[in-house]
């Protein structure tokens, strides 16, 4: 792998350093001092990101962000679609594991499929972009795994129609393998009687016996119904933006394999994470 040029990251350090002190001003001295920087490299890149307008230089001898960084902070704000850096992932996912890759944004308690990628055996998927479900227990256990347990709770004392003591263990159990894994993996459910029906007509239903389950463990050696595998992707306050998923598995799955997509998943998510918060998710 090619290695960035360090003065490449001595300006991306000075920029990000002033970036992280919004409303303030520094000097050389001060810049030199955070960033171990020698004064002649420092004053050098300083100089020159005032030239081209990333920084404005006060008549007090401080350094703040300048307008020409501004304008294309704004741009980026108002183009940059993080979808635009999804579908890329979404369409190598889907062609990796013969898949249909969709992203989901939540509105309340409807999950809505605003994008997708099918491999070439799925592309007469029958639900569309703009696609509605309802969010039901269990399912709803990788919105609520990095929040507050009090919260998920909340959510389930509210729910209409009520889940049965059944789903809300399912669910904690999910939240715990999500914060664990990162990822969800759900199965075929062999008591359910409604496969035949599609899945926005099922998750509107008061039934209580849905067509998939979670698992709450993956256990390698096993072969498991596989429906769908889904992972987190988290916006800049740590809160989740979408959810990618992997759906239209139509083969028994290993144990090892549905770790091998999860992880893989959880990856191509981290990196639309990284775009999104501009840094890497711990």
């Amino acid at each position: 792998m090619a290695r960035s040029s360090p003065g490449v990251q001595r300006v991306a350090a000075i920029l990000n350093f002033i970036v992280d002190h919004p409303g303030q001003a520094f000097t050389l001295t001060d810049l030199v001092r955070a960033l171990k920087l020698s004064r002649a490299t420092c004053h050098a890149l300083l100089t020159g990101l005032v030239e081209v307008g990333y920084l404005y230089r006060a008549s007090d001898k401080n350094y703040m962000l300048g307008p020409a960084l501004a304008s294309i902070g704004r741009i980026a704000l108002q183009h940059a679609s993080p979808l635009q850096v999804a579908q890329p992932e979404m369409r190598a996912l889907a062609d990796e594991f013969d898949a249909i890759c969709a992203a989901y944004f939540r509105e309340g308690d409807d999950i809505i499929v605003r994008d997708r990628a099918a491999s070439v055996s799925h592309v007469g998927w029958s639900m569309p972009s703009g696609t509605r479900l309802k969010l039901r227990a269990p399912f709803s256990s990788i919105f609520y795994a990095w929040r507050p347990e009090a919260e998920a709770k909340a959510w389930l004392d509210s729910s209409t129609p009520p889940p049965t003591p059944e789903h809300r263990q399912s669910m904690m159990q999910g939240m715990s393998f999500l914060r664990e894994n990162g990822y969800s993996a759900h199965v075929h459910n062999p008591r359910a009687t409604n496969f035949d029906r599609p899945p926005e007509q099922v998750f509107r239903e008061e039934a209580s016996t849905f067509p998939t389950s979670i698992l709450p463990d993956v256990k390698d050696e096993e072969r498991y119904a596989l429906v769908s595998v889904i992972a987190p992707v988290f916006e800049l306050r740590g809160q989740i933006a979408f959810v990618l998923g992997l759906s239209g598995f139509t083969q028994t799955t290993s144990g090892a394999d549905i770790r091998r997509i999860g992880q893989q998943l959880t990856s191509a998510c981290s990196r639309i994470s990284q775009f999104i918060t501009g840094q890497p998710r711990a």
